[in-house]
């Protein structure tokens, strides 16, 4: 993924906001009937809702950051769970910081 995928996917408040409840999905989250918080990541739904947005609309703001490398998608039964990539991030800040 190249730098400006990622600062464009992080130009977006949406997707900040996303970015910041997934750091910590238990405090922002409800329990789920499937997948763990923590183990498997948040429902794509629980995000839409929470965002106050289109199951479509919120797809494509998780989508353009699964592209760029800040999240990860896991597919459990017919629902897509995503949690943060950290160890991507890390090496994206990294790089951020060094053309900084």
């Amino acid at each position: 993924m190249s730098l400006e995928t990622v600062l464009r996917a992080l130009s977006n408040e949406r997707r900040l906001t996303i970015l910041e409840w997934l750091k910590h999905p238990v405090r922002h989250f409800p329990p789920q009937v499937d997948g763990d918080l923590i183990d498997d990541g948040v429902c794509g739904l629980l995000i839409a809702r929470k965002l106050r947005v289109s199951q479509p609309t919120a797809s494509e703001h998780l989508k353009i950051l699964t592209q760029a490398g800040l999240i990860r998608g896991k597919r459990i039964k017919q629902w897509t769970f995503y949690k943060r990539d950290e160890s991507n991030i890390r090496k994206i800040k990294k790089r951020i910081l060094a053309k900084v």
